[in-house]
Protein backbone atom coordinates (compact mmCIF):
# COMPACT_ATOMS: atom_id res chain seq x y z
CA UNK A 1 0.00 0.00 0.00
CA UNK A 2 1.41 3.39 -0.99
CA UNK A 3 1.91 6.18 1.54
CA UNK A 4 -0.83 8.79 1.79
CA UNK A 5 0.25 12.12 0.26
CA UNK A 6 -1.76 15.13 1.51
CA UNK A 7 -3.22 17.46 -1.11
CA UNK A 8 -2.59 21.23 -0.77
CA UNK A 9 -5.67 21.82 1.43
CA UNK A 10 -4.78 18.91 3.69
CA UNK A 11 -1.21 20.20 3.96
CA UNK A 12 -2.71 23.55 4.97
CA UNK A 13 -4.77 21.82 7.66
CA UNK A 14 -1.58 20.21 8.97
CA UNK A 15 0.15 23.60 9.14
CA UNK A 16 -2.75 25.19 11.03
CA UNK A 17 -2.94 22.36 13.56
CA UNK A 18 0.82 22.33 14.11
CA UNK A 19 0.77 26.09 14.69
CA UNK A 20 -2.16 26.07 17.14
CA UNK A 21 -1.80 22.65 18.75
CA UNK A 22 -5.56 21.94 18.79
CA UNK A 23 -8.25 23.20 16.38
CA UNK A 24 -11.99 22.60 16.10
CA UNK A 25 -13.47 21.10 12.96
CA UNK A 26 -15.75 24.15 12.63
CA UNK A 27 -12.78 26.52 12.72
CA UNK A 28 -10.98 24.55 10.00
CA UNK A 29 -14.09 24.52 7.80
CA UNK A 30 -14.43 28.28 8.13
CA UNK A 31 -10.75 28.98 7.50
CA UNK A 32 -10.58 26.86 4.34
CA UNK A 33 -14.06 27.73 3.07
CA UNK A 34 -15.27 24.13 2.86
CA UNK A 35 -18.03 22.08 4.45
CA UNK A 36 -17.76 20.29 7.78
CA UNK A 37 -18.07 17.02 5.88
CA UNK A 38 -15.02 17.88 3.75
CA UNK A 39 -12.95 18.80 6.81
CA UNK A 40 -13.98 15.62 8.63
CA UNK A 41 -12.94 13.58 5.60
CA UNK A 42 -9.57 15.38 5.44
CA UNK A 43 -9.03 14.92 9.17
CA UNK A 44 -9.84 11.22 8.97
CA UNK A 45 -7.33 10.71 6.15
CA UNK A 46 -4.65 12.66 8.01
CA UNK A 47 -5.40 10.81 11.23
CA UNK A 48 -5.32 7.39 9.53
CA UNK A 49 -1.91 8.34 8.11
CA UNK A 50 -0.67 9.16 11.61
CA UNK A 51 -0.17 12.85 10.84
CA UNK A 52 -2.87 14.15 13.22
CA UNK A 53 -4.88 12.87 16.18
CA UNK A 54 -8.67 13.31 16.39
CA UNK A 55 -10.78 14.02 19.44
CA UNK A 56 -14.49 14.83 19.77
CA UNK A 57 -15.15 17.98 17.74
CA UNK A 58 -11.55 18.70 16.85
CA UNK A 59 -8.05 17.67 15.99
CA UNK A 60 -4.59 18.01 17.52
CA UNK A 61 -1.00 17.29 16.56
CA UNK A 62 -0.05 13.64 16.61
CA UNK A 63 3.06 14.75 18.54
CA UNK A 64 4.91 11.49 18.18
CA UNK A 65 8.37 11.78 19.68
CA UNK A 66 9.49 8.37 18.46
CA UNK A 67 8.69 8.08 14.76
CA UNK A 68 9.07 10.44 11.82
CA UNK A 69 6.58 10.88 8.98
CA UNK A 70 7.13 8.45 6.09
CA UNK A 71 9.76 9.56 3.56
CA UNK A 72 7.38 9.78 0.57
CA UNK A 73 5.03 11.97 2.59
CA UNK A 74 7.89 14.20 3.71
CA UNK A 75 8.90 14.66 0.08
CA UNK A 76 5.53 16.24 -0.65
CA UNK A 77 4.92 18.14 2.58
CA UNK A 78 5.86 21.84 2.41
CA UNK A 79 7.47 21.31 -0.99
CA UNK A 80 7.35 24.99 -1.97
CA UNK A 81 8.77 25.99 1.40
CA UNK A 82 11.72 23.65 0.90
CA UNK A 83 12.36 25.11 -2.55
CA UNK A 84 12.48 28.63 -1.11
CA UNK A 85 14.87 27.48 1.60
CA UNK A 86 17.04 25.65 -0.92
CA UNK A 87 17.38 28.69 -3.16
CA UNK A 88 18.24 30.89 -0.19
CA UNK A 89 20.94 28.42 0.87
CA UNK A 90 22.38 28.13 -2.65
CA UNK A 91 22.77 31.92 -2.84
CA UNK A 92 24.94 31.82 0.29
CA UNK A 93 27.13 28.84 -0.68
CA UNK A 94 30.36 30.13 -2.24
CA UNK A 95 31.88 28.28 -5.16
CA UNK A 96 34.98 26.26 -4.42
CA UNK A 97 34.05 25.34 -0.84
CA UNK A 98 33.67 22.07 1.06
CA UNK A 99 30.36 20.96 2.56
CA UNK A 100 28.70 18.10 4.40
CA UNK A 101 25.01 17.50 3.63
CA UNK A 102 23.09 15.10 5.85
CA UNK A 103 19.86 13.12 5.58
CA UNK A 104 16.54 14.79 4.76
CA UNK A 105 14.22 16.00 2.05
CA UNK A 106 15.29 19.62 2.63
CA UNK A 107 18.97 18.83 2.05
CA UNK A 108 17.92 16.99 -1.11
CA UNK A 109 16.14 20.14 -2.32
CA UNK A 110 19.34 22.08 -1.56
CA UNK A 111 21.38 19.59 -3.61
CA UNK A 112 19.19 20.35 -6.64
CA UNK A 113 19.93 24.06 -6.23
CA UNK A 114 23.69 23.42 -6.13
CA UNK A 115 23.81 21.80 -9.57
CA UNK A 116 25.21 24.97 -11.18
CA UNK A 117 27.86 25.61 -8.53
CA UNK A 118 31.50 25.06 -9.47
CA UNK A 119 34.38 23.62 -7.49
CA UNK A 120 32.35 22.12 -4.65
CA UNK A 121 33.53 19.17 -2.60
CA UNK A 122 30.50 17.59 -0.96
CA UNK A 123 30.54 14.83 1.66
CA UNK A 124 27.19 13.22 2.36
CA UNK A 125 25.55 10.33 4.16
CA UNK A 126 22.51 10.68 1.88
CA UNK A 127 22.50 8.57 -1.29
CA UNK A 128 19.78 10.78 -2.78
CA UNK A 129 21.99 13.86 -2.37
CA UNK A 130 24.91 11.97 -3.91
CA UNK A 131 22.81 10.92 -6.92
CA UNK A 132 21.58 14.47 -7.48
CA UNK A 133 24.99 16.12 -7.25
CA UNK A 134 26.64 13.43 -9.38
CA UNK A 135 25.08 15.28 -12.33
CA UNK A 136 27.28 18.29 -11.56
CA UNK A 137 30.58 17.63 -13.33
CA UNK A 138 32.20 20.49 -11.37
CA UNK A 139 31.32 18.95 -8.02
CA UNK A 140 33.29 16.20 -6.27
CA UNK A 141 30.95 13.97 -4.25
CA UNK A 142 32.23 11.78 -1.42
CA UNK A 143 29.79 9.25 0.03
CA UNK A 144 30.09 8.06 3.62
CA UNK A 145 30.19 4.36 4.40
CA UNK A 146 27.78 2.64 6.76
CA UNK A 147 24.33 1.11 6.94
CA UNK A 148 21.88 2.24 4.23
CA UNK A 149 18.30 2.77 5.45
CA UNK A 150 15.99 1.46 2.76
CA UNK A 151 13.18 3.90 3.59
CA UNK A 152 15.10 7.06 2.64
CA UNK A 153 18.60 5.97 1.47
CA UNK A 154 20.24 7.63 4.43
CA UNK A 155 23.53 6.14 5.65
CA UNK A 156 23.97 5.73 9.41
CA UNK A 157 25.98 3.83 12.01
CA UNK A 158 29.37 3.91 13.70
CA UNK A 159 31.21 3.49 10.40
CA UNK A 160 29.48 6.65 9.14
CA UNK A 161 30.47 8.60 12.25
CA UNK A 162 34.10 7.47 11.91
CA UNK A 163 34.10 8.48 8.24
CA UNK A 164 32.79 11.99 8.93
CA UNK A 165 35.41 12.50 11.65
CA UNK A 166 38.18 12.35 9.04
CA UNK A 167 37.18 15.74 7.64
CA UNK A 168 36.84 19.38 8.61
CA UNK A 169 34.69 21.22 6.09
CA UNK A 170 33.80 24.85 5.49
CA UNK A 171 30.05 24.32 5.93
CA UNK A 172 28.06 21.58 7.65
CA UNK A 173 24.55 21.81 6.24
CA UNK A 174 21.98 19.83 8.20
CA UNK A 175 18.26 19.25 8.17
CA UNK A 176 16.33 18.53 11.35
CA UNK A 177 13.04 16.96 12.44
CA UNK A 178 12.21 19.43 15.20
CA UNK A 179 13.33 22.54 17.07
CA UNK A 180 11.82 22.84 20.53
CA UNK A 181 11.18 25.98 22.58
CA UNK A 182 14.10 25.17 24.91
CA UNK A 183 16.49 25.67 21.99
CA UNK A 184 17.16 21.97 21.42
CA UNK A 185 17.52 20.47 17.96
CA UNK A 186 15.83 17.07 17.76
CA UNK A 187 15.47 14.00 15.57
CA UNK A 188 14.09 10.46 15.75
CA UNK A 189 16.87 7.97 14.95
CA UNK A 190 19.73 8.00 17.47
CA UNK A 191 22.06 6.56 14.80
CA UNK A 192 21.26 9.47 12.48
CA UNK A 193 21.73 11.89 15.37
CA UNK A 194 25.22 10.55 16.12
CA UNK A 195 26.22 11.27 12.52
CA UNK A 196 24.72 14.77 12.71
CA UNK A 197 26.65 15.45 15.93
CA UNK A 198 29.87 14.50 14.15
CA UNK A 199 28.95 16.95 11.38
CA UNK A 200 28.49 19.74 13.94
CA UNK A 201 31.90 18.96 15.44
CA UNK A 202 33.74 18.84 12.11
CA UNK A 203 32.36 21.93 10.36
CA UNK A 204 33.80 25.43 10.53
CA UNK A 205 30.28 26.81 10.12
CA UNK A 206 26.97 25.04 10.81
CA UNK A 207 23.95 25.92 8.68
CA UNK A 208 20.52 24.59 9.65
CA UNK A 209 17.72 24.27 7.07
CA UNK A 210 14.25 23.87 8.58
CA UNK A 211 10.82 24.79 7.22
CA UNK A 212 8.18 26.39 9.46
CA UNK A 213 6.62 23.04 10.46
CA UNK A 214 9.78 22.08 12.39
CA UNK A 215 9.33 24.75 15.08
CA UNK A 216 7.78 23.34 18.27
CA UNK A 217 7.77 19.84 16.76
CA UNK A 218 8.78 17.20 19.33
CA UNK A 219 11.22 14.39 18.62
CA UNK A 220 12.86 11.91 20.94
CA UNK A 221 16.62 12.45 20.55
CA UNK A 222 18.51 15.69 21.17
CA UNK A 223 20.98 16.39 18.39
CA UNK A 224 22.35 19.69 19.62
CA UNK A 225 21.47 23.27 20.57
CA UNK A 226 20.72 26.43 18.62
CA UNK A 227 23.92 27.88 20.11
CA UNK A 228 25.88 25.47 17.87
CA UNK A 229 24.29 26.90 14.70
CA UNK A 230 25.67 29.86 12.73
CA UNK A 231 22.83 30.30 10.21
CA UNK A 232 19.20 29.15 10.13
CA UNK A 233 17.39 29.02 6.79
CA UNK A 234 13.60 28.81 6.90
CA UNK A 235 10.56 29.90 4.88
CA UNK A 236 8.56 31.96 7.39
CA UNK A 237 9.35 34.15 10.40
CA UNK A 238 9.64 31.74 13.36
CA UNK A 239 6.96 31.89 16.08
CA UNK A 240 7.66 32.94 19.67
CA UNK A 241 9.90 32.28 21.55
CA UNK A 242 12.29 31.50 18.70
CA UNK A 243 13.20 35.06 17.61
CA UNK A 244 14.64 35.80 21.05
CA UNK A 245 16.28 32.36 21.27
CA UNK A 246 17.99 32.91 17.92
CA UNK A 247 19.15 36.38 18.94
CA UNK A 248 20.55 35.09 22.23
CA UNK A 249 22.36 32.26 20.44
CA UNK A 250 23.78 34.64 17.81
CA UNK A 251 22.18 32.72 14.94
CA UNK A 252 21.77 34.57 11.63
CA UNK A 253 18.22 34.05 10.34
CA UNK A 254 17.60 33.82 6.58
CA UNK A 255 14.02 33.58 5.29
CA UNK A 256 13.54 32.30 1.75
CA UNK A 257 11.66 34.59 -0.62
CA UNK A 258 8.37 33.34 -2.06
CA UNK A 259 9.22 35.02 -5.36
CA UNK A 260 12.19 32.70 -5.79
CA UNK A 261 10.02 29.65 -6.52
CA UNK A 262 8.27 31.23 -9.52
Amino acid sequence: MSAFIPNPRQSGVLDVVRERGTVSVESLAEQFGVTLQTVRRDVKLLSDAGLLARFHGGVRTAASTTENIAYRQRQQLNDEAKKRIARAVARQVPEGCSLILNIGTTTEAIAHELLQHKGLRVITNNLNVAAILADNADCEVIVAGGLVRSRDRGIVGEATVDFIRQFRVDIGLIGISGIEADGSLRDYDYREVKVARAILDHSREVWLAADHSKFNRPAMVELGRLSQVDMLFTDQPPPEPFPSLLAEAGVQLVIGDREETR
